[in-house]
């Protein structure tokens, strides 16, 4: 592959080197090869099952350890909240109030959505801001017909010139209303939470990952919430932001897997997805690293009962960490004669899910010690895992290599083989799906940090089909943060309830009770 000196200027001012941009062209050429899953992992195959007692030992000790801990909270946030409102988007675009009413639109088109939005109007969290925006516009909403209230209403959200809700950080929306009338943004939800479960000392920090084009807004917010936040929780806030790194991009290539140019003949690289955040991820130096989706919040009659199980989570890293450790300290310090080989092996399978490969057993004791090691010090992460009731996504699933050797991961369906009878079978018998719920262990037992790029995948990276100025082309997104990214840590899947689960995918979604005031 030749470059001209523009385009060598090009990949040098994106941090990134030819070989690269070789490597990911290379991607192209060849395939990534599809993701081998052997079964879904289940209740007692894979998937811890909660108790009472496991909920009390785990809370109890995160409780007793917390504080000898530096706790960071990570939230993804650097989406827009555009494909919230897809549906009324199309709606404004298609619909004239003056040719037919709303109830006709809407059973002729069968529009479920619209219908829902409708009959939920009042109960969305941002609905007097919309009709102060349409007041301030000198439209009178009361003598509107229902028709035109709709519309207008639609309208006044969406329009760049009106609240531009589309066009903004998922983060910022109005999420949720208060009867003291006060108005929550998912930002602030994620604070309150976090005071209850990642603080220390009264202390909470929070990072989030942003576009960079809205930090400026994140920290209106931030100023305008702080103190009554903090008076509200008892707790005060160190909160961080990142940007994706533009060394994150990947090169796009045309239909023959040629590098893809822009009108000016520039090469054009585009965002890689949220595989690329593992940088940011790794960046940030804690003990324990809550992880949480920017739109996965609840109100606060909720946060409890969600903060109980980030602590159960937590518990349980702790304890299989302080556990990992001093088997680790134990190999350093004696001989393999002194080794009680098999109590790591039980704890490796029984408590880690780790499946020790076959030929382990034919290894001298020097290197089943290499190879005991090497799978007990990796990064470890505790994720929740809810049962699947039909939502779209990731699932957990022991996954075969090359080797013929199995680990827990969390597989995408984009992943696997489809058109494999056997593969599809295998999805179809997933019992559980990913809410991206995790708590992770990130140093290891000298205290040093991991370094995370070092236990990805990046064989598991997707290609997907776009366009550009009408012309198709092919982009490449790195292994997802929850997906290759992690695929060679050490993995605990443990179920937690729905109420864990409440993501706000559409804007029909503040209409669920979990984002509704009792």
């Amino acid at each position: 592959m030749s470059f001209t000196k523009k385009d060598l200027d090009q990949i040098k001012r994106k941090g990134l080197t030819v070989q690269d941009v070789e490597s990911q062209i290379e991607l192209f050429k060849n395939g990534i090869p599809f993701t081998n899953i052997a079964e879904a992992a289940t209740i007692n195959n894979g998937i811890t099952a909660l108790d009472d007692n496991l909920i009390r030992e785990a809370t109890e000790h995160f409780e007793a350890h917390r504080n000898e801990k530096k706790l960071i909270k990570f939230v993804p946030a650097s989406g827009a909240a555009t494909r919230m409102f897809k549906f009324l988007f199309q709606f404004i675009k298609e619909y004239n109030p003056q040719n037919e009413s709303i109830n006709s639109y809407i059973n002729k088109n069968k529009l479920r959505d619209m219908s829902l939005f409708l009959v939920g109007l009042e109960k969305l969290p941002f609905y007097d801001l919309v009709l102060d925006h349409l007041k301030s516009k000198h439209i009178d909403f009361s003598t509107l017909s229902n028709s035109e209230k709709i519309w207008h209403f639609a309208q006044a959200m969406l329009d760049e010139n009106g609240l531009n809700y589309g066009n903004s950080p998922k983060g910022l929306l109005p999420f949720h209303r208060y009867r003291s009338s006060h108005i929550s943004t998912a930002f602030e939800e994620h604070l309150y939470e976090a005071a209850l479960y990642a603080s220390v000392n009264n202390k909470a920090e929070l990072h989030f990952t942003i576009s960079e084009r809205f930090k400026d807004k994140f920290d209106e917010e931030f100023k305008r919430i702080e103190e009554y936040v903090e008076s509200g929780t008892g707790v005060s806030f160190n909160i961080s932001f990142s940007y994706q790194q533009e060394s994150t991009d990947t090169i796009a290539v045309t239909i023959k897997d040629e590098p893809f140019r822009e009108s000016d003949n520039s090469l054009l690289f585009r965002p890689s997805g949220h595989g690329a955040l593992l940088k940011n991820l790794n960046a940030l130096d804690a003990d324990i690293i809550f992880v949480k989706n920017i739109d996965n919040v609840v109100v606060k009659y909720y946060k409890e009962e969600v903060a109980k199980y980030k602590q159960v989570l937590a518990g349980i890293l702790l304890k299989l960490q302080a556990k990992t450790f001093e088997f680790l300290h134990f190999l350093d310090a004696n001989n393999p004669k002194e080794v009680d080989f098999k109590a790591i092996e039980d704890f490796l399978s029984e408590e880690m899910s780790i499946k020790i490969s076959s030929e382990y057993k034919k290894y001298t004791d020097y290197y089943k010690i290499e190879y005991l090691r090497e799978k007990l010090n990796r990064p470890i992460r505790i994720c929740g895992m809810v049962k699947n009731e039909g939502e779209p996504g990731g699932g957990p699933f022991w996954v075969k290599n090359k080797y013929s050797n199995q680990s827990l991961q969390i597989v995408e369906s984009a992943q696997i083989n489809l058109k494999d009878k056997k593969q599809k079978e295998l999805l179809k018998n997933a019992t559980h799906f990913n809410p991206v719920d995790l708590v992770c262990g990130v140093k290891n037992y000298k205290g040093e940090k991991f370094d995370l790029e070092k236990y990805v995948d990046r064989n598991a990276a997707f290609i997907t089909m776009k366009t550009k100025t009408g012309k198709d082309l092919k982009a490449l997104e790195l292994p997802g943060l929850w997906n290759g990214s992690m695929a060679f840590w050490n993995t605990i899947f443990v179920e937690v309830p729905i109420i864990t689960f409440n993501p706000v995918k559409t804007v029909n979604d503040l209409l669920k009770a979990p984002h509704q005031i009792k």
